[in-house]
């Protein structure tokens, strides 16, 4: 390295933060989408407190469709449906790996509960 900055004769650019090159590199290898279910899945399970009562969980258009094993959790669940989809996107705000720019999988705007 020399003393105006190259490298083996390429400038140096600009240092990118690890966060940043993690967002480009799940994009440029089309894994936004992925990612971003998983995490609105793991959102689920840390949100709701039913995770061992969770059968399924699938995400598709903003709707998140839940199944559940027991009636009377589904009963209880459903009167909390506005407070558990805030409290899903208020947790995958603070999510760093979750990428809100995502246009397939964004954040829940509807909880359907099976």
């Amino acid at each position: 390295m020399d003393m105006d900055g190259k490298i083996m004769g390429a400038r140096r650019q600009q240092a990118l933060g690890m966060d940043k090159l993690m967002r480009l590199f799940l994009r440029s290898n089309n894994l936004t989408a992925r990612l971003n279910t998983q995490r609105v899945f793991d959102a689920w399970d840390e949100v709701s407190g039913v995770r061992d009562y969770t059968l399924n969980k699938f995400y598709r258009d903003g709707k998140l469709f839940v199944t559940v094993s027991s009636s009377m959790v589904r009963s209880h669940l459903e009167f909390q449906k506005p407070s558990i989809v805030e409290a899903i996107n208020d947790f995958l705000s603070k999510d760093s790996l979750f990428d809100s720019e995502c246009s397939l999988v964004g954040f829940v705007k509807e909880l359907i509960i099976k």
